[in-house]
C-alpha cells in the first residue's frame, strides 16, 4: 500500500470519527496524536485540511449530482469516502483525475457495501465530466 493510499484512508478515518463523535475533524487529529504514537502522514493533513475547507461547495456538488440519494441519507463511510474524492479530483492539480477516483473506489471496496464502489465510481465520474463547469 502506497503512502498516498494510507494517507487516504487515514483522512478517512479522521473525518468519520470527527463526524460520529460532533467534533472537529482537527480535534480529531490533534487527540491522535496526544493519545497514541501514530504519525500522521503530511498527506493526511492536506487531505483533512482540504475537504475542511472546501466541504460546503463539495457536499453542495454531491448533493446535487448524486440522482436520488440526500448526502444525509448516504452511508457516512461513502459520504466521506466521496468528499475525499471529491476534493483531490476537484482541488488538489497533484494527482492525476483517474487515480482520485480509482484511489476512491478502492476505499469504497474495502469499507463500505458492495454497491458503494459503483456508486462512488459513477458520481465522481460525473462531477469529472462536469470539472470544467463547476469550478468555473
Amino acid at each position: 500500500m502506497s503512502a498516498r493510499t494510507k494517507a487516504r484512508t487515514r483522512a478517512l478515518e479522521v473525518l468519520f470519527e470527527a463526524e460520529q463523535r460532533s467534533m472537529s475533524p482537527l480535534e480529531s487529529l490533534r487527540s491522535r496524536r496526544e493519545k497514541t504514537d501514530q504519525v500522521i502522514n503530511p498527506y493526511t493533513m492536506d487531505l483533512v485540511e482540504g475537504v475542511i475547507a472546501k466541504q460546503e461547495q463539495i457536499d453542495e456538488f454531491l448533493g446535487t449530482y448524486s440522482q436520488g440519494w440526500a448526502l444525509d441519507r448516504m452511508p457516512a463511510v461513502d459520504r466521506i469516502i466521496l468528499r475525499i474524492g471529491s476534493w483531490e479530483l476537484l482541488y488538489n492539480e497533484e494527482i492525476p483525475d483517474k487515480v482520485a477516483i480509482s484511489e476512491a473506489v478502492e476505499l469504497a471496496k474495502a469499507l463500505s457495501t458492495d454497491e458503494s464502489p459503483a456508486f462512488v465510481n459513477g458520481l465522481l465520474s460525473r462531477l469529472h465530466q462536469l470539472k470544467d463547469s463547476l469550478l468555473a
